[in-house]
């Protein structure tokens, strides 16, 4: 997909999808720039947000779908790559906050919502921040989002209790979410880890040319796919966790639910889940480069292979570390990653195998919903009016 030409990838109804998923290592790159210019602005925003009271200010990452799922990702690393004393990070999908506010919202807790969306136009998106400013006493408004123009990031401006940073270049014009994703993940993890900035920069650097040797061993990632499956499953430990949800999704969204997916924790796995796994399912692992974690990653591969049950079963890893003896896409001779960073190549490896995989089934990966019944930008929510 990778090597062909404009007119074929249109053939193919996937030029938009293709060529969102390759820029991604670039865009990690100026995610980083926008980071740097907006810094002292973040960190003004951020001093503000936890003078609303004492001790821990909470920090609500939100959003709907594979923004939700940046939280899944990113929160897991921050809670020990942050500093500690001053934040307490909750991933909460906007869909939970806005259906059940009471259950997940506490109106004396001083709270930052940190909205995530690629359009910002989502009914959801709109009513949590809605919900939170209205039950919750004190609160504050950071919104990491795609579009300029969409309607998250209008309403902010001239907002005192707001801060809009903007990735205008992530916005993916495919109906999947690719690198908006990646971007939304990338620039909170900045706005929170506490590691020097040269070093985030030396390791979005490694990412970005991880990222694009996913890319030319495309070919490798096909070979995957080269067998009889039906069925995927992604699995991973801690914010991999979060990763294997937004990677399985892909597979579902691009191929229309033509191939059946699943997608757990590594240890999870084994408590009723593994049920799924047949001899037509591919299960792929996100391995950890924390050595403790990494142990659990891959006694969950060696586990599934000695079974003999499903068509293949592949590790995604770097070498950093004891690595799976089976099947595998490695990334070696870089400098290790933290898990956060990480997650960005690794994703991209997933993204291959849904768009190579979108095709194999015949479906277009820029439009793969042929009745509409499922839209790039969600429609024909019902927000009710909520009242504590």
């Amino acid at each position: 997909m990778f090597e062909k030409a404009a007119e074929e990838l249109k053939g193919l109804g996937a030029d938009i999808t293709t060529a969102e998923v390759m820029q991604q290592p670039e865009l990690w790159l100026d995610t980083f720039e926008i980071y740097q210019t907006n810094k002292h602005a973040i960190e003004s925003f951020l001093a503000e947000a936890r003078n609303m009271g004492e001790g821990r200010l909470k920090v609500i990452f939100a959003g709907a779908g594979t923004s939700d799922y940046v939280g899944d990702t990113v929160a897991p690393y921050l809670r020990h790559a942050s500093d500690r004393s001053l934040y307490d990070f909750a991933s909460i999908a906007t869909t939970d906050l806005v259906s059940a506010p009471l259950s997940f919202l506490n109106p004396d807790e001083p709270t930052l919502l940190v909205s995530f969306a690629r359009s910002g136009n989502s009914p959801e998106s709109l009513a949590a921040v809605e919900v939170v400013r209205s039950y919750v006493k004190n609160a504050r408004f950071l919104n990491i989002t795609c579009a300029p123009e969409g309607t998250l990031a209008q309403k902010a401006i001239g907002d005192n209790h707001a801060l809009n940073l903007l990735i205008p270049r992530a916005n993916d014009g495919g109906f999947a979410m690719t690198g908006s994703y990646t971007c939304m993940a990338l620039l909170s993890t900045l706005v929170f880890d506490c590691a020097p900035d040269e070093q985030k920069h030396s390791w979005i650097e490694t990412a970005a040319n991880m990222g694009n040797e996913v890319i030319a061993r495309e070919a490798e990632v096909m070979q995957f796919l080269l067998t009889d499956f039906n069925r995927v499953t992604y699995l991973g430990s801690a914010g991999f966790g979060g990763l294997a949800q937004e990677a399985q999704l892909k597979i579902l969204e691009l191929a229309h639910g033509l191939v059946a997916t699943s997608y757990d924790t590594s240890m999870g796995y084994r408590h009723g889940p593994k049920s799924f796994v047949d001899d037509r399912t591919l299960v792929f692992v996100y391995v950890s480069n924390d050595p403790y974690t990494r142990q659990y990653d891959l006694d969950i591969l060696n586990e599934i292979r000695a079974d003999g049950i499903c068509r293949k079963v592949i590790a995604i890893q770097q070498d950093a570390g004891e690595l799976f003896a089976g099947e595998s896409f490695t990334f070696t001779d870089y400098p290790e990653l933290p898990e956060a960073y990480l997650a960005l190549p690794f994703i991209m490896v997933g993204q291959t195998v849904s768009l190579l995989n979108s095709v194999r089934v015949g479906n277009t990966p820029d439009t793969p919903n042929p009745t509409g019944a499922v839209n790039r930008v969600v429609k024909g929510v019902t927000i009710h009016p909520f009242k504590a």
